[in-house]
């Protein structure tokens, strides 16, 4: 029986009422309303019952009796010339089944990201202006009075509502106890009270350390032999956070790496009434030298020697665990890693073995790196992006702090 489809084309001269045309062996009936044409295919024995509109029954009827068009036949694609013929595998199971459509892909995908994933950091100074950072393409040190606030703006309208601040301090206030980091009216607790009195919706992270208001560029106090003095260093950061939480912080972050500082730093918010302000801790902060576009951005390059006797080696895995234990135990809300993507497999121990929120950060020379590439059209740079923060949801990250967070929810939204 030829389709109702495949007869269609050989219809010609009909006007009104009804006109019956041989083809190929089979009549084409059409009935012409007001309204519109019902065409139906049958063989010479059997003649369609005509409707413009049929009751349930009465279609049930017509389906028995086999009086409905005829679907449009199925046909298998042509193999290319030479493809051998084989007979059929018996496997039991192929994965292949549930990817052969985009539907059944979507359907079952594991992994899901949102803007809702993504905190931003933003570089602030206490410029007018915005200063691009070379080593960082589209990043900026943003005016904190107005390029500050077209960002957070721009963000917003694409989702994004978590940002994390890191000031460049003028060299003038930097000193070697790092005080300037818990002046109230210091550039942070500043961008604070303006960014929550312009958005009050938006969550703000803040980093606790000393580097970016320490002349000796590290993290904690510099003791003349060189060694980073812990607990002194954990005095200076609890009054930082404290100021931080005053000016209206949501999250403080301690990416110092101190033995102590999340219990001291969570008793000394309580004792000043901040119950409810959170703390991320730099669970796991490794000596990477993925580091080195951010610290050009802060011109917070240590003055002298490394990072290494309180920032984690790179080579271990199981010292994570220790830090993790630790950080928990003293009252830590979330637990960040850092790097990203060198460290998936610390993200994914940190995962098993812990039932807080896990945080990534995808640091500079990762965000860097990607947009080199692109930029040399060595990779397709949105592709590349959108990949590399998938991979991190998938380790396990819950939230990833990334320079291509406006970028990236940008993608999810669709626009351009």
């Amino acid at each position: 029986m030829a389709s109702m489809f495949s007869l269609v084309p050989y219809i010609s001269g009909v006007a009104g009422g009804t006109c019956v045309q041989k083809c190929r062996g089979s009549k084409i009936f059409v009935r012409k309303t007001q309204k519109h044409a019902v065409v139906r295919a049958c063989s010479e024995q059997k003649e369609p019952v005509m409707s413009q509109s049929l009751s349930i029954k009465e279609s049930e009827a017509n389906g028995v009796a086999g009086n409905f068009p005829y679907p449009p036949p199925l046909t298998k694609p042509a193999c290319p010339k030479g493809t051998p013929v084989v007979k059929p595998l018996v496997i039991t199971r192929r994965p292949r089944r549930n990817r052969k459509s985009s539907i059944l892909r979507s359907a079952f995908q594991e992994t899901t990201i949102s803007a809702a994933n993504f905190v931003l950091p933003l570089f602030i100074h206490e410029g007018e202006d915005n200063a691009p950072i070379g080593a960082m393409p589209g990043c900026n040190r943003l005016g904190w009075r107005h390029g500050l606030l077209d960002e957070v703006y721009m963000a917003r309208d694409v989702g994004v509502k978590s940002f994390v601040l890191f000031p460049k301090i003028p060299d003038a206030l930097k000193t070697p106890t790092g005080d300037e980091a818990f002046n109230d009216n210091g550039l942070i607790p500043r961008t604070i009270r303006l960014l929550k009195d312009k958005y009050p919706d938006i969550v703000i992270y803040t980093d606790v350390a000393l580097d970016p208001y320490s002349s000796d560029g590290h993290d904690g106090i510099v003791r003349e032999d060189g060694v980073i003095m812990n607990d002194e260093t954990i005095h200076q950061l609890c009054k930082q956070a404290v100021s931080q939480a005053r000016a209206g912080a949501d999250v403080v972050s301690p990416s110092d790496m101190m033995d102590g500082r999340v219990g001291a730093i969570r008793a000394a918010l309580d004792a000043d009434g901040f119950h409810d302000v959170s703390i991320m801790a730099y669970t796991a902060k490794y000596a990477s030298s993925f580091y080195g576009p951010f610290r050009e951005a802060l011109d917070s390059n240590p003055r002298f020697g490394d990072k290494k006797t309180y920032q984690m080696d790179p080579a271990n895995y199981r010292e994570a665990i220790i830090e993790m234990e630790e950080d928990t135990s003293e009252g830590a809300d979330i637990l960040l890693v850092k790097p990203g993507l060198p460290f998936l497999d610390i993200i994914s121990l940190l995962r098993e073995n812990s039932s807080l929120p896990i945080a990534a950060y995808q640091v500079s020379g990762e965000y860097s790196m990607i947009k080199a590439a692109g930029i040399l059209k060595m990779v397709d740079e949105e592709k590349v992006m959108m990949e590399s923060l998938l991979c991190l949801r998938r380790a396990g990250a819950n939230i990833i702090l990334t320079y291509f967070a406006r970028e990236a929810a940008t993608v999810l939204a669709g626009a351009k």
